[in-house]
């Protein structure tokens, strides 16, 4: 743990504020040490001469925010000199590169781990540094497909979607920088660095959820389902997640458990105070209304009674009456909604950088973000750095 100067003063513990991250990385890895640096590290973006060619898109802005700059060559022998010389007493170095890149470079894992046993080192590709696909690249759409995520994204009677924008990445990152923290945990007890293997490709897997886990238990394959839960009633029927409301959707299933059955039978109990149960549903008792065991035909009459009560509703409207009747749903957020929400404005989730709203991170310490806030790092901010390490 370490300590950092919070915004009225006072010191407050921080898990990363010691230490030095080295990020080489691409867009695969920049929300990484993004979020490395959300945790208090000192992120220190890597870049050739000229700054990263995606410098100017939102996405790097987004994703490399409240990080520092250095410009190293890494085709010169100087580059790779100063490069070895910041790891040799760096705590963590992320990168990106093809499989075997920086091995050819002569700043491999091997090298640097001699070089600097406590040396974390995170390497994140598209699909690992070994094996049949090893060194195939990858766009976003290849991993989000090679996953299994667009197997399962979009209606049954129609070709596979996208899910929204591009998420491989993310992915890929946030299990980057939980396998960088778990080897930071194992440094803390051995004193000893490790190579953390990141493969995007299987960064995706748990994305799909439950996929997996019906091919392993039950040998279902599932399909796309549009807006339906699959395999969650042993008849077969459909359970229906996502419905229209009158400005938007919102999330609500008939799940079974003791939490479900409370969940159906406020939903009914508030569409009963709103006459709108119809006669065929009225005898049902809905604290004992199990919709895994469900009949196909109980569940469908119980979900077209539902679609006509949710359509009357706006979302702001079912969240109110979900959090006061203790209903298991929520509304579908836009970016719009994100940014209105006024959970995330009471806990002063924004901040405004270079004149754009970024996110003030995900985590606080004692009450503060883990860093003062920083903008976009300019090019080659940190060319003092260079000197010193240079012993220029």
């Amino acid at each position: 743990m370490g300590d950092l100067a919070g915004q009225d003063g006072p010191l407050r513990a921080v898990p990363l504020a010691p230490y030095r991250v080295l990020d080489l990385t691409t867009e695969l890895g920049w929300l990484c040490g993004k979020i490395l640096a959300e945790l208090g590290a000192e992120v220190v973006k890597v870049e050739p001469p000229g700054g990263d060619l995606d410098r100017d898109t939102d996405a790097w802005r987004a994703y490399n925010v409240g990080k520092r700059s250095l410009v190293l060559d890494l085709d010169s022998p100087d580059g790779r000199r100063l490069l070895l010389r910041l790891a040799a007493s760096a705590d963590f170095l992320v990168e990106s590169f093809p499989p075997g890149h920086l091995d050819r470079l002569g700043l491999g894992w091997e090298r640097l781990h001699r070089l600097n046993p406590r040396l974390v080192m995170t390497s994140i590709t598209p699909y690992g540094p070994e094996g049949p696909w090893a060194t195939a690249p990858a766009s976003d759409l290849e991993l989000m497909a090679a996953g299994g995520a667009v197997w399962l994204a979009g209606d049954p009677d129609r070709p596979p979607v996208r899910i929204s924008l591009p998420q491989a990445a993310c992915w890929a990152s946030a299990y980057a920088a939980a396998g960088t923290l778990i080897a930071h945990h194992h440094r803390a007890a051995t004193g000893r660095g490790q190579h953390v293997d990141c493969s995007a490709q299987a960064s995706l897997i748990p994305a799909i959820v439950h996929a997996p886990i019906f091919w392993a238990m039950e040998g279902i394959l599932p399909h796309r389902s549009g807006p339906f839960l699959v395999g969650r009633n042993v008849h077969g029927a459909p359970m229906r997640n996502v419905w229209r409301c009158r400005d938007g959707h919102v999330s609500f299933a008939l799940y079974g458990g003791e939490a479900g059955r409370r969940s159906t039978a406020a939903l009914f109990g508030w569409m009963a105070e709103r006459g709108m149960v119809p006669e065929a549903l009225r005898d049902v008792d809905w604290q004992g209304f199990e919709g895994p065991v469900a009949s196909p035909e109980q569940v469908a009459l119980a979900e077209a009674a539902i679609a006509a009560f949710l359509a009357t509703l706006t979302k702001r409207e079912f969240y109110r009456g979900a959090i006061e009747r203790r209903i298991l749903g929520y509304p579908v957020a836009t970016a719009e909604d994100i940014l209105a929400d006024e959970q995330l404005a009471a806990r002063e989730a924004w901040q405004e950088l270079d004149g754009v709203r970024h996110p003030s991170g995900y985590a606080r310490f004692d009450g503060l973000p883990a860093r003062p806030a920083s903008g976009i790092p300019e090019v080659g901010e940190l060319g003092w750095h260079v000197a010193e390490v240079s012993g220029d």
